[in-house]
This record gives structure tokens, sequence and C-alpha cells, in this order.
């Protein structure tokens, strides 16, 4: 499967603590960020002024903020005989009234000329993301670094990359697009059952081995249905576009925020089911014994019960040999839900697509006795001690075959 790479979408970023005088509040007078020396990497010695730039705001469980405008990079003393002194100043919003000192500020350039400015809390889910895609290395608290981008022909655009531009709202060329068409044509401007889409994107990777590689299988089939829903989704939107949104002899503006309202729903709900289709094809591969979706108590439905629900109801069938797994293809703060699906199962398991989840929440599933599973390929954007606990796809069927025995 080929990958396009994160060169083709940015020149390069500057990653930094902000501190009390770059934000926007009692203790600042001035819409600016500091740090001349890797601005000026990433910016040069010229002045550039009114950059189009978007703001994004991301925090660990709320709604993303976004707003257009602009960044300035300007020599306040051009024109005089002291040295120069650089100053990249912002337009003030909604995203930069609400960042706080000690929040990450990544401010990237990107390949069209424009820039991106993104700000997440400290410690949180996607700062680490963000560090990891854009090669940010783990620091102290306060820093600031430049990445130079552009000319960087490592940094794959693979599944975990995708994952994070798609969170960001950033679109990205396919370089196997004619391959993809051709697969979703039958289709014409329909969307299928999840499960149909589901089996096409496994019949269009002959050569993965479910047996041999469940961790590499699972994200292949995982990415190439994201990529043929995106092939068909763009088809769709772009037709229903062309036809209009006209009501009478004015705008139908319902209609339009109902369509787009449907585009986003329709995405997320298509990646959980993908994600349990694709498990589900897994465990049958490895010839596990399993149910999927049924009943335990108080009507929870954990999504995989091992070896299977009558056995679950079977007070006499030993609790240390049932396992039941949760699959969510994004945390948040949904992995809680789990805790509550199946009573007889102390240690409850749960598996995920998302990088880089934040070490506060991994701790607190460890105190709570909920074992994270995560793809081996996806465990490079957690880091280190978290990955000395993570388990990943062959360890969990490892458990479940032993379990069964």
């Amino acid at each position: 499967m080929r990958h396009g790479y994160l060169s083709d979408l940015f020149a390069g970023v500057v990653a930094k603590t902000l501190t009390l005088v770059e934000t926007v509040g009692n203790g600042s007078n001035q819409h600016e960020f500091q740090g001349t020396k890797p601005f000026k990497s990433l910016l040069g010695t010229e002045d550039r002024r009114g950059i189009p730039t978007r703001f994004v705001w991301l925090a660990e469980e709320q709604t993303a903020l976004t707003e257009d405008g602009f960044i300035s990079w300007s020599n306040v003393r051009k024109g005089k005989p002291r040295a120069p002194e650089f100053h990249l100043y912002y337009s003030g919003n909604a995203v930069t009234e609400a960042m706080k000192p000690g929040d990450t500020a990544f401010v990237a350039l990107q390949q069209s000329g424009d820039a991106l400015v993104i700000v997440a809390p400290a410690e949180t889910t996607m700062q680490n993301q963000l560090r990891w895609l854009f090669g940010i290395p783990q620091q102290n608290q306060f820093f600031e670094e430049y990445r130079d981008i552009g000319h960087d022909r490592q940094a794959e655009l693979d599944f975990a990359a995708r994952y994070i531009l798609d969170e960001l709202g950033i679109e990205f060329e396919e370089p196997e697009a004619d391959r993809l068409d051709a697969l979703i044509e039958p289709f014409g401007l329909a969307f299928p059952k999840t499960r149909a889409l589901s089996e096409l994107a496994r019949r269009s990777l002959p050569a993965t081995l479910p047996l041999d590689a469940p961790d590499e299988a699972l994200v292949a089939w995982m990415e190439r249905e994201e990529q043929l829903f995106r092939r068909l989704e763009r088809r769709v939107v772009d037709a229903r576009l062309r036809s209009g949104f006209m009501a009478g002899e004015g705008a139908d503006v319902d209609g339009f925020l109902s369509f787009s309202l449907s585009v986003h729903n329709r995405r997320k709900s298509r990646a959980g089911h993908a994600l349990e289709n694709h498990l589900e094809a897994l465990f049958i591969a490895q010839k596990l014994r399993f149910a999927r979706g049924v009943e335990t108590e108080n009507r929870n439905k954990p999504d995989f019960l091992f070896p299977g629900q009558t056995n679950y109801r079977d007070p006499s069938f030993p609790a240390a040999r049932l396992t039941m797994l949760g699959a969510k293809s994004t945390l948040k703060d949904r992995w809680r839900q789990v805790l509550s699906e199946a009573a007889r199962i102390e240690t409850k398991h749960l598996l995920t697509m998302e990088p880089g989840v934040s070490t506060n929440q991994t701790d607190e599933m460890q105190a709570k006795r909920l074992q994270l599973v995560v793809p081996a390929g996806v465990q490079k954007t957690y880091t280190e001690s978290q990955r000395s606990w993570l388990m990943d796809v062959r360890s969990f069927i490892a458990l479940v075959e032993v379990r069964a025995d």
C-alpha cells in the first residue's frame, strides 16, 4: 500500500510552550509569539505580513475550535542601525482567547504558503499526537523547537499520521486514487452497508495475512476501508453540492446544515462499525470462539465476548476463562463505558486505533483494571513507559487461546 509524505503537506513547524505574555489575558498586552531563533528558521529573515492562517484549539474531551485569521512576521527595527528584532504577531480569535500558559502551540508552515496554528493543552492526547506527527521529542515542561519537514522524505503518511491529520481536518492526496476509484465504481453514488465496504477492503488486500500478522492485517484493513470510504464520500458530496441547496427563491440553509451534519456523523459511526467488522474477520481467521454484541447483564453489550454468551451466563463456568473486548476507533472519555459491560470479568480489555493516548488516561485505565490493546504499528506513538504496559493484537489473541484451553 502506497503512502504520501508529511513533506507533501508541510515545510516546517515550530513547537513551543506558551508563556503568560503570549496568551490573551490579564497578563498579556500583545498578540505575539516569542522565540525569534526557531521562527527565523521557519519564516526566514524577510518580512512576511498577513499570512493566511487557520487556528485550531484541541482539548482532551471538548469540541475543537477552528478560526481563520493571519500571522505576520516582521523586523520591528527595519531601517534602523540596531540589530534586527523579529516579532510574530497573530490575529485575535476564539482560539487565541482559549490559549493558556503551559499549552503547546504548533506553528506550521504549509507547502501552499498558508500557516496552521494548533494549540493543545499540556499532557493531553492531542499534544502527544502532534508531537509524534511533527517529530518533536518529549521534553521538559517548557520548550521551543523548530523542525524542518520539507526536506524529510522519511515521514510517511501511514495509518497513525492519517488519523491525526483527519482529526485536524487536513485533506491529503491519495497516491492510489485511480485504483481506489475503480474499486468503488460498482457503488455509484450510494453508500453501501458498512459490512460490504469492510469486505471489499479485505478482498482488495489479498496478500494480507491475518493468521501470521494480525496486528499488521488489522491496520491495513482499517486503512484501506478509510481510503475507500473517503473516495466514495468525495463523489457523493461533490454530486450533492453540484445539485445545489435551494428552497424556492433562496438558499436552503437548513438543508445544507443537515447534509453537513450527516456527513460528519456518517464518518464517526462508520469507523466504529468498520473496526468491529475487521476484528470479527480476524477472530474468525484465528478460529477463536466468540460472540459479538451479546447481552451480559443490565442490558450491557460488550463488543466481543469470549468464548460466548452461554459460557458467561453459566455460573459454573470459571470467570478466569472469560474475556471481553471493547472496540473503539477513538477514545476521548467514552472508554469508561467498557468498565460496566461484563461484571463477571475483573480485568477488561479495550482495543483502540487511536495514536498517542495521554498518560493520564492510560494511568487511570490501569488503576481501574482496564487493559488497553493497541496494534503494534500504532504503539510507536505512545511513550516508552506506556508501551511496556500496552498489549498488541497478537498478544490478546494468545491470551484468549490460553484461556480457551
